[in-house]
């Protein structure tokens, strides 16, 4: 389409006050719109100025309103809430936008509120609510183990739970733990940073630690889990496609009363050797017909990152179909 043949529109807000929100901060907001449905943005001061294909413009349009709606209702926006209403337009599910505001899963350490961001997230979310077990099944980027962080510290602040437990299997993917320097410890640590990294963010640094040393929070790769039976827990299993056959076996039979086990993963991604088989893909087909098991799916358009991470992850996706 050349420069020509391209509609344009403008988007005033509603309420003036509203524009530098909408934007963001260097128009990152509006970058954000622009790459996600191929258009083009410009911040005119007091409106938006929208160039595109006549659909695209719309949508586009019907995004700010959006946006504009859930700034009238208090509540901040950032990119991810972008990256989210820019995907429910492309999906034909905008009406739904608003409605994920509605429920406050928990507050972080800063007293910001979290909410899913998508309708995939809300599906995991309930999913986790109702069932004893639930597997999350998708790519990077969809917010599995952040959510299940998010509700495993709501359930023990709501006295469900006595503690929380973190695993993973320490598979290494192309580098040795042999070289790597330390103790175990310190060898296992970089592979649950990302563990660390979401207790932190809704914990603080303070207070994770704090919990850690008392035993409520535990993170350990999951070898550990072996042998145990786990009462009044909330245990989420992080990279379950890189488990075996008999590690998901055990780790979801350590499960006691009024506990509950989250396993999450990305059969996309798969480290283990050889041709071994990996547990969670084995598990899907096994466990599909447990009532009290529930497996939720993630793709490419319930990634909450930059919308350059979404199409490389269709990219790969499409190439390895």
């Amino acid at each position: 389409m050349t420069e020509e043949t391209k509609q344009k529109e403008l988007f005033t807000p509603n309420d003036p006050k509203f524009l530098s929100s909408l934007v963001g901060v260097n128009d990152e907001n509006l970058n954000i719109l622009a790459e996600g449905l191929s258009i083009s943005t410009n911040n005119t001061g007091s409106a938006v100025e929208l160039r595109g294909d006549a659909d695209s413009i719309n949508k586009g349009k019907r995004v700010l309103i959006e946006l504009e709606n859930v700034l009238a209702h208090g509540i901040s926006i950032g990119a991810t809430d972008v990256v989210s209403a820019t995907k429910m337009a492309e999906k034909g599910t905008l009406q739904y936008f608003f409605d994920l505001y509605q429920e406050v899963l928990i507050h972080d350490a800063k007293g910001r509120p979290i909410r899913v961001k998508n309708l995939g997230q809300r599906k995991y979310v309930n999913a986790i609510k109702h069932h004893d077990v639930v597997f999350g099944i998708g790519p990077a980027g969809t917010g599995k183990t952040f959510l299940a962080v998010v509700m495993a510290v709501s359930a023990f602040k709501k006295g469900l739970v006595s503690r929380i437990i973190l695993t993973r299997p320490a598979v290494e993917a192309g580098e040795s733990l042999g070289f790597l320097p330390g103790d175990l410890k310190e060898k296992i640590d970089p592979y649950l940073r990302p563990i660390y990294d979401s207790l932190y963010a809704v914990l603080g640094v303070e207070t994770t630690n704090r919990l850690m040393e008392r035993g409520t929070i535990e993170v350990a790769p999951l070898a550990y889990m072996r042998g145990r039976t786990l009462d009044e827990a909330f245990v989420i299993l992080d990279e379950a496609q890189n488990t075996t056959k008999a590690q998901m076996k055990m780790f979801l039979t350590r499960m006691g009363f009024n506990s509950k086990i989250i396993v999450n993963g990305d059969v996309t991604q798969i480290d283990l050797p050889g041709k071994t088989k990996s547990g969670l893909i084995e598990a899907r087909s096994r466990l599909k017909e447990i009532d009290q098991i529930e497996f939720v799916d993630f793709t490419f358009n319930d990634v909450v990152r930059h919308p350059v991470v979404a199409k490389i992850i269709k990219a790969y996706e499409s190439d390895e179909r």
